[in-house]
């Protein structure tokens, strides 16, 4: 309302020109720099499965379950910090707070390299967690921020993609170094090298964050002055304002009795417990179809690329179409298939294993998609980083589970594991049928509402901070 304060009673109108030249100002200053540093988030807390195959375990003298609750413990970090860091996104300067956050998960990462036991790996781990917290949700933030409701599926989509683009050079990095010390050995081992090129890059990104990615339009250096206040009035439609720094206990409390955040909720768990299991064991996984441990770091490349794809493809066509749920849906039933040919096949086939695993990369177009309908369709800016916490502390548990299905004694098949993964991966189904219909009802109650005669529309009710429910022109993104 601030900006607006020199414009009262002048209509601003933004022509289909200007929307696209603020449109690509915007995309080419933030989606950039958010894909580079969303890449390095999941780089940086996977590197540990790359570090399994490269002798880690002996190094470090792991034992028994020792690897699975590393997997886990990154996900204790980041669910004891997730809603203290989504009520700072809220309290402090965004940008600010996200790139200082991203600068401190760099250093720590860079630490793994002195760990010289499997206690000094779990403290790394568990601070890992602790500073990556705020790096999906301040970006789900971001883009509700800046960008209008049809445009966030995609650009979600682009972004998180890049995960995809952080498992094919991962993979890349970590086989060259493995070849590289195997030939030519080095002073310290070639598992350490991947923590401190993947920690330091992460650093250096942070400094750049820094001075790219502003708190909002008001303080963007890069655009000019008349343009903040363009780039403000183009996402007036989404009636979310551009936050609000302000704790609304009310607003907490529609939350948490709200159908759709526990809908929100358990799929993240049940969607992550496959996740946290893959995510941490797919270079084991592969190896057990028959590979070697060189080969596997090469090998599981190629479902990086199937993961960017299938993100930037579904993120697409869910804004294209309207439907982001039943795009995404596809995704899962894909995942299902590949699983399926990992534990129906022979044996012996191992390049049809490997492309059910390829497959199972589309598993993250339904958690895509959930996460822009966050930025879509919950307002209230409380209301929003609560339900985004929730998500994703249902995120953590699921990611917690997930790599104690993968059990010593399954190995090296882990049937066990994989036919868990195909049953909460039927579950979410259900859960994903279920958001779609509850959204379409909600969309037809409002509907019902603003045809009554008596019903009158609030004098700027956009940026006025009410919530979904509150606000009777809010319409639910399917």
């Amino acid at each position: 309302m601030k900006a607006f304060e020199g414009h009262q009673g002048e209509v601003i109108h933004i022509d289909e020109a200007t929307n696209r030249r603020l449109l690509r100002i915007i995309d080419w200053h933030l989606i950039p720099i958010m894909c580079v540093v969303y890449g390095l988030n999941y780089l940086d807390k996977t590197t540990i499965s790359y570090a399994s195959v490269m002798g880690i375990r002996k190094d470090i003298g792991l034992v028994g379950n020792d690897y699975q609750w590393l997997g886990s413990m990154f996900y204790f970090g980041y669910l004891g910090w997730e809603y203290p860091t989504n009520r700072l996104l809220q309290r402090l300067p965004i940008g600010k707070y996200s790139a200082c956050c991203i600068i401190a998960w760099g250093l720590v990462l860079t630490c793994f390299a002195a760990v010289k036991d499997f206690g000094g790996a779990v403290a790394i781990r568990f601070m890992l967690g602790v500073c990556e917290a705020a790096v999906t949700p301040g970006f789900a933030l971001i883009t509700s921020q800046w960008y209008t409701r049809k445009e966030q599926g995609t650009r979600t989509g682009i972004w998180f993609s890049f995960n995809g683009w952080a498992q094919i050079l991962g993979g890349l990095v970590a086989y060259g170094i493995a070849v590289g010390t195997r030939k030519h050995p080095a002073s310290i081992a070639g598992w350490k090298i991947v923590f401190l090129v993947t920690g330091l890059l992460t650093v250096a990104m942070g400094v750049v964050f820094l001075f790219i990615v502003p708190d909002n339009q008001m303080n963007a250096r890069w655009l000019k002055k008349e343009d903040r206040i363009l780039a403000i009035e183009r996402i007036r439609t989404n009636n979310q304002g551009v936050g609000n720094r302000h704790f609304k206990f009310y607003q907490v409390r529609e939350a948490l009795l709200d159908p759709i955040t526990w809908a929100f909720v358990f799929y993240a768990i049940i969607a992550d417990i496959p996740n946290g299991g893959i995510s941490n064991f797919f270079s084991q996984l592969i190896v057990s179809f028959g590979y070697t441990s060189e080969q596997s770091l090469l090998y599981g490349t190629p479902g990086g690329a199937v993961e960017v794809v299938t993100l930037i493809l579904g993120g697409y066509l869910g804004d294209r179409f309207g439907n982001r749920i039943a795009i995404a849906s596809l995704g899962l039933c894909l995942s299902i298939i590949g699983m399926c040919l990992i534990v129906g096949l022979p044996l012996d086939n191992l390049h049809g294993r490997l492309a059910g695993y390829y497959l199972t990369q589309a598993s993250a177009m339904p958690f895509v998609a959930f996460l822009s309908l966050i930025s879509s369709n919950i307002a209230g800016y409380t209301k929003k980083t609560t339900v985004a916490a929730l998500y994703l502390i249902g995120y953590c548990v699921g990611n917690i589970i997930g790599p104690q299905t993968f059990r010593p004694k399954d190995a090296p098949r882990y049937v066990p594991a994989e036919i868990t993964i195909i049953c909460c991966w039927g579950v979410c189904l259900g859960i994903m049928a279920f958001i779609y219909f509850w959204s379409r009802w909600q969309n037809a109650q409002k509907a019902k509402v603003r045809a009554q005669p008596d019903y009158v529309r609030l004098e700027n009710q956009e940026w006025l901070d009410l919530t979904d429910r509150e606000n009777s022109e809010f319409v639910y993104t399917l």
